[in-house]
């Protein structure tokens, strides 16, 4: 079921770009890891801020294929972990980020939402 509104999944995608900064220093991880989370952190907000959410005007990025990143982008974030050999916090912090995209990315509605949103308002105003 699709739950999550365009509007709500921007403000999801902000927060999660705060969060692969400041995990790696919470959790005291170095190194590789520390830098694939900030790298991450990085093209997310570029994703982010490039995507046509609804009310951001013209951007390059459908919100569909904003969807499709993220998709390849958790279940990549999952199995990272066994390809690069990493253990202990770093393989688990991979496998619950990689985990939480994938429930963010089930719960949003990519396609159609921009629409009924849309509508939603419109309704609203009368």
């Amino acid at each position: 079921m699709k739950l999550i509104p365009a509007s709500v999944h921007r403000s999801l995608d902000m927060v999660s770009v705060i969060g692969l900064i400041a995990a790696p220093i919470l959790l005291g991880m170095s190194g590789p890891p520390a830098i694939v989370s900030y790298v991450l952190a990085a093209i997310h907000l570029i994703v982010t801020l490039s995507t046509k959410f609804p009310d951001t005007g013209h951007k390059p990025l459908s919100l569909r294929n904003h969807g499709m990143i993220e998709l390849v982008v958790g279940i990549v974030l999952i199995v990272l972990p066994w390809i690069v050999n990493w253990n202990g916090v770093a393989r688990g912090y991979y496998i619950v980020v990689g985990a939480v995209l994938l429930v963010i990315w089930a719960s949003s509605n990519y396609g159609r939402q921009y629409g009924a949103e849309r509508a939603q308002k419109a309704r609203e105003r009368v």
